[in-house]
């Protein structure tokens, strides 16, 4: 009979309570699933939600495909048929630049703007979901884009 517990001595490093990534993926997953009920009435995911939190942050709500890409951690192929989704539904537009036909822009549409206004107290909603501090929270969210930037 195998003696219990021998591979958590034998293995310490696959330990599921010794990864790091377990907690920030088990984070993750339930803090988006708080956005989904707040979101999903507008027919929105919560990957199109921060496409349009990065777009609303410019001035003129348009910005290069590839640097909207690099902000959001997304890649092209998971980037391009959100945004082709997203211009279907009437919310931004995409345009080839002329000079350079590589480089795509997206704008927002008046619809897109529009949405900012009807889900502007969203993040106030998903946080009283989570229940730490003001201070736990800046730390962890420091603590987040540190990672993020050590990972580039």
């Amino acid at each position: 009979m195998r003696e219990q517990n021998r591979e958590d001595r034998e293995y310490p490093q696959l330990q599921l309570s010794n990864q790091l990534c377990f907690p920030l993926y088990a984070a993750a997953r339930k803090v988006v699933n708080e956005y989904n009920p707040l979101l999903k009435p507008f027919g929105l995911t919560y990957t199109q939600y921060i496409v349009f939190l990065a777009l609303w942050e410019q001035e003129n709500g348009k910005c290069k495909v590839g640097d909207l890409g690099r902000r959001l951690y997304l890649d092209c192929g998971t980037l391009t048929p959100l945004l082709k989704k997203m211009e279907e539904s009437g919310w931004l537009t995409r345009c080839r630049c002329k000079m350079d036909e590589r480089v795509v822009y997206v704008s927002l549409t008046e619809a897109g703007w529009d949405l900012r206004e009807k889900l502007q107290d969203v993040p106030e909603k998903v946080g009283r979901c989570v229940s730490i501090g003001q201070e736990d929270a800046a730390q962890l969210y420091t603590l987040l884009y540190r990672l993020l930037d050590s990972m580039k």
